[in-house]
């Protein structure tokens, strides 16, 4: 009896800990779906802007309100970008959502 129960209480220590591990590997996938869903929409958002002949996308400057035709980087941000500008920040913000005016 007593080498059946340590079967049982071995068998369920490994189940329990094959159930955690899972379960965080089920946890770490889908936060990674989520990021590569927010990524392509985020891509296909900035791809969708109107572009100039040289590829540069045709954008309203939020900060001082005057069109631009802009390279945007590997981050959607505009070339004009200045990191910790409110508008500049909410300029990004707005390619990745796709509502940002463009000419």
């Amino acid at each position: 009896m007593s080498d059946r129960r340590r079967l049982e209480r071995f068998l369920r220590t490994k189940l329990r800990e094959a159930g955690e591990q899972y379960e965080e590997l089920r946890d770490s996938t889908d936060g990674q779906l989520g990021e590569a869903r927010e990524a392509y929409q985020s891509a296909r958002n900035a791809r969708g802007l109107p572009t100039d002949e040289r590829d540069r996308a045709k954008i309203v400057c939020r900060r001082y309100a005057e069109r631009r035709a802009a390279l945007l980087d590997e981050e959607y941000r505009p070339a004009c970008y200045e990191a910790g500008h409110p508008d500049c920040e909410g300029c990004v913000e707005d390619v990745r959502e796709g509502r940002i005016e463009t000419w």
